[in-house]
């Protein structure tokens, strides 16, 4: 536990950088404002490269969409990628209904036509064991509800675009600088938060901090944000693709496995806490802004 938490269980905390991934498993956006949508922050997770069963593909099988660069515009989401001509989608504007499954959940959602389909197909292929090409993208249908694990989310219906599973995803700067100083004192390069891909990073926190948070509280100028951490985020091997390159490789995993397994989720190497909405839909929220976080009693 941070010692900077003060009697009453509180601490100051400030939001050092707010990023959203509008493609699932593609480079994400820092934002200097985001708005708070039931689904988290909005346009996060919102699109999603499926194969031609329309099962979702992710870094695990295509490592190389780490290197699909994503760019949001006033009216257009703009992807870019080496050797690839840049693909404009407009934000207003989807194709033939479809359905599509991100882990155990089969959900509605839209195809983005042929133009994109066949974008990703190129940049992504050949395909690999277990892949079956051609590719699709698909954007999540807003009518469509896909809720949180109440295990987790207890009394609170906490809604997902094409999230693993929750709405936002919460890690504080403390936690990269401590891994980052791990892997120095092993002659390793440092990492960046790229590789975590959280939609808030903190500042005021003490390395994993974050994991003994209850709430997250904001004034905005819309009104109070509140966000109840909930879940710890268990990792699988994306941290370990280089943002840069596409490839992969054993670090930053090797190091995190060295201090990091979490018995909260069966013993899983552990980065940064899911967190729900508790209140604060259609508020804005802006890097730099502070906040107050409680502790969980």
């Amino acid at each position: 536990m941070s010692d900077a938490f003060e009697d009453d269980g509180t601490q100051a905390v400030t939001l050092r950088s707010l990023h959203v991934y509008p493609v699932k498993s593609c480079a994400g956006v820092t934002l200097d404002e985001a708005l708070l949508i039931e689904t988290g922050l909005e346009f996060d997770r919102a699109w999603m490269v499926v194969d031609a069963a329309g099962r979702f593909v992710s870094q695990r099988e295509l490592p190389r969409m780490a290197l699909v660069q994503t760019t949001l515009k006033h009216t257009e989401l703009v992807l870019r990628a080496p050797g690839m001509l840049a693909l404009h989608l407009a934000l207003d504007a989807v194709e033939d209904p479809t359905r599509v499954t991100v882990w155990d959940d089969t959900v509605a959602a839209y195809d983005m036509g042929d133009l994109a389909a066949q974008w990703f197909t190129d940049f992504l292929g050949p395909a690999p064991e277990g892949v079956k090409f051609p590719l699709r993208l698909a954007r999540f249908d807003p009518e469509q509800k896909r809720l949180s694990s109440r295990k987790w989310s207890g009394d609170i219906e906490a809604e997902n675009a094409f999230s693993d599973g929750f709405p936002v995803l919460v890690v504080s700067q403390a936690s990269l600088d401590e891994l980052n100083g791990r892997l120095a004192r092993q002659g390793l390069a440092p990492v960046t938060m790229a590789r975590f891909r959280p939609n808030l990073v903190l500042d005021g926190l003490d390395a994993h901090g974050e994991d003994f948070l209850d709430e997250i509280r904001f004034e905005t100028a819309d009104g109070p944000v509140r966000l109840r951490l909930v879940k710890p985020c268990p990792r699988c091997p994306i941290p370990n693709v280089d943002p840069l390159t596409g490839v992969p490789g054993t670090q930053p995993g090797d190091t995190l496995s060295a201090y990091r397994a979490d018995d909260r989720v069966g013993g899983a190497i552990s980065f940064g806490m899911n967190a729900v909405i508790v209140e604060g839909l259609e508020c804005g929220l802006r890097a730099g802004m502070p906040g107050v976080a409680t502790i969980r009693f």
